[in-house]
């Protein structure tokens, strides 16, 4: 007889255990054993437990490739309820044979209803390094049964393609929030929702009283930020501040030479610059102005908010920084790409509230860029696409899969959801901004004819918009550590499962991942610069880091502001309800405030941004792997390795923020969620 000692563990979340009857096959080199139940007396396979068994069986498999395991309904009668724990969430399978080391069989996956699943044991392996045709066989099967579950679909037009799935419900539980995460998330949406109604804010569809009224919204949540906001919001230097550390820190470029449509001229701007030079001097020769353009708003189609039209600009920004130091200052406005009579440009010698109408209009485009092609398109619908082409294409002993699958953590289910109660028609994309869901879907195919790779890449980001120089910007200096750190840790992993750039072309799973990210990510688009194929280690090492970079820093960046930036909501209104001025001198308080969102809007997309700010529980910051899919030493290590880096980044982040009067803590690693998650 053949003895085995099995040691089962289940995890520890609500609902993880089972009442089912468990047993396993033993598949080895010269044979299957039949399934063999785990039973002993008592009930097995409470959440968190870690049970021993002994099996014992008469043939010798040989040396063990495969653990079949198979769920049934127990046949006796169970107590109340207990249909809704049938599904069980395993950790690991232990197996120690009769003779040889023990083998850990990673799971980390929900078993729903009655049926089998094979698992490998722990050591990683890409597909060239599998010789044994069970293995084979077993790899083409898993990733078989994944693209049977998961499958592709058009949401829209020219927006990459997405999870075909309607609603959260159907959902199975390995892609759906946990029961903790998705109790606090209602739970956080509907005690906003009753607060503000209670307050009479969240149905009433007409404008505000005055500024002084808006302050009833800080009262809804504070943060320190969200003070500091309120505070400094009309200053010039904070105004600019934004660009580098801000909701939106990636649109500001270098500029050494103005565009033709923006025709500043050094009259205008005299004042700002000082005497003894000129703005095309400090353009070219120093290099000190930026200008944040977000022309791809320009004759974007706009909403309509409680029955009334809605309007948009294209505006131009740009920004000056003097010569030795000083704060990044705007120096000039205009709000449409076209110039001319029509379209003036706003300075800051300007009447007061002509200058603020004007910065208002920017950060207004500046919300509709951020939230559709910054946050939802490039931190939302791109990693959906890294996570379903991860399911389709690299079964659960890939290395790979073990490196990124805890950065797709929940991506499914948020965008899901996303699509369910933000961007469907009637939600608060359509009954709150001043685009609506046409705008935004305009906006997201308009950005993905120009998306390119190295705007993913953060260091040929900065290079290509010529930021490397310009002082305090904390989001380009804290993002360049994390994607080093990053860049380490896949380069270290890379290395160990791949010994050349040979191996890499001949990894036939690989390579179909990349594929699929480019033709259902990125719909096929070679000017894109993103690649379908990968030929050596340095672009498999730069391209990983790209997905995770984007799954987790970049995310958190471009979302935990969200509330902090939008809660004084004429800091970046989501909707403006009176066209752009198309003179100077017209501006009166009264008319600025007409042009400022609805209170219903208002509190609508607060509430959203609220949400969407902040995990809502069961967090897991970057770096943090408790699932252990890596059984070697050496990824092990690396694993190590890279959390003593981003502690010490960390570390360093907070000693800066210490002597800044608004810290940038949007990318302290601690904070940074290893995926997109909400």
């Amino acid at each position: 007889m053949a003895k085995f000692s099995v040691r089962v563990s289940t995890g520890e979340a609500l609902g993880a255990g089972t009442w089912n009857k468990i047993a396993i096959s033993i598949v080895g080199t010269r044979g299957e054993t039949p399934p063999l139940r785990l039973d002993h007396a008592g009930k097995e396979f409470s959440a968190g437990a870690v049970e021993d068994f002994q099996l014992a069986f008469p043939q010798d498999v040989g040396a063990v490739l495969l653990l079949r395991v198979h769920k049934a309904p127990l046949l006796l009668p169970v107590p109340v309820g207990a249909v809704a724990r049938d599904a069980w969430f395993c950790r690991w399978f232990q197996l120690t044979p009769p003779r040889g080391a023990p083998l850990r069989f990673p799971c980390y996956q929900w078993l729903e209803g009655a049926g089998s699943l094979a698992l490998r044991a722990g050591a990683a392996k890409v597909s060239w390094a599998d010789d044994h045709p069970i293995l084979r066989q077993q790899r083409q099967e898993e990733l078989q049964a994944r693209q049977d579950s998961y499958h592709w679909k058009t949401y829209s037009p020219g927006w990459p393609h997405c999870l075909d799935e309607k609603s959260v419900k159907d959902l199975d539980l390995n892609i759906k929030y946990s029961v903790m995460k998705n109790s606090c998330f209602y739970l956080k949406v509907s005690s906003a929702f009753i607060e503000l109604k209670l307050k009479g804010l969240l149905d009433r569809k007409g404008p505000w009283k005055s500024l002084n009224e808006m302050r009833r919204m800080l009262n809804f949540r504070k943060t320190p930020a969200a003070e500091y906001v309120f505070k400094h919001w009309q200053e010039d230097a904070f105004f600019a501040s934004q660009f580098l550390n801000g909701l939106n820190p990636v649109l500001i470029r270098r500029c050494r030479h103005l565009p033709e449509n923006f025709p500043v001229t050094d009259d205008m701007v005299a004042p700002m610059l000082g005497p003894g030079t000129s703005l095309q001097a400090e353009l070219e020769v120093r290099g000190s102005g930026g200008l944040p353009v977000p022309g791809i708003l320009s004759g974007i189609r706009t909403n309509v908010v409680n029955g009334k039209p809605q309007f948009s600009a294209a505006p131009m920004t740009l920004l000056f920084q003097r010569p030795g130091g000083g704060p990044l200052l705007p120096l000039a406005i205009q709000l449409s790409q076209t110039p001319g009579p029509n379209s003036p440009i706003f300075l800051p010698s300007d009447n007061r509230w002509d200058w603020l109408l004007a910065k208002t209009w920017v950060r207004n485009a500046e919300f509709s860029v951020h939230e559709a092609v910054t946050h939802l398109l490039h931190t939302h619908l791109l990693p959906e696409v890294f996570t379903l082409a991860t399911l389709h294409q690299l079964p659960h002993c890939h290395p790979l899969f073990k490196l990124l699958i805890p950065h797709t953590r929940y991506t499914l289910h948020i965008n899901t959801l996303a699509r369910e109660l933000l961007i469907a028609p009637g939600q608060v994309v359509d009954r709150s901004t001043g685009i609506g869901i046409g705008g935004f879907s305009e906006l997201i195919q308009r950005n993905m004819e120009q998306l390119s790779y190295s705007v993913l890449c953060l260091p040929e980001d900065i290079r290509a918009r010529a930021v490397e120089d310009i002082p305090n910007y904390y989001y380009r200096d804290d993002g360049l550590q994390i994607w080093g750190a990053v860049e380490s840790f896949v380069s270290e992993i890379i290395n160990i499962y791949y010994p050349s750039d040979a191996s890499v072309h001949d990894d036939n799973e690989l390579q179909a991942w990349v594929w699929e990210i480019f033709s259902e990510g990125f719909l096929g688009r070679e000017s894109s610069g993103v690649p379908s194929t990968l030929e050596t280690r340095e672009a498999l090492v730069q391209y990983v880091t790209m997905v995770i970079f984007n799954c987790s820093a970049k995310h958190y960046a471009v979302s935990a502001g969200q509330f902090d930036s939008c809660v004084w909501m004429p800091n970046l209104p989501p909707t403006m309800q009176l066209p752009p001025p198309t003179s100077k001198g017209q501006t009166r308080p009264e008319g600025f405030l007409a042009t400022l969102p609805p209170v219903n809007a208002t509190c609508d997309i607060i509430i959203a941004l609220w949400i969407l700010s902040k995990e809502p529980g069961d967090q897991r910051p970057l770096g943090t792997y408790p699932e252990e899919h890596f059984m070697e030493e050496a990824p092990q290590q690396s694993i190590t390795a890279f959390q003593s880096r981003l502690a010490q980044i960390s570390k360093d982040i907070r000693e800066r923020n210490q002597r800044l009067s608004l810290p940038y803590t949007y990318l302290d690693p601690p904070l940074i969620e290893n995926s997109v998650s909400i």
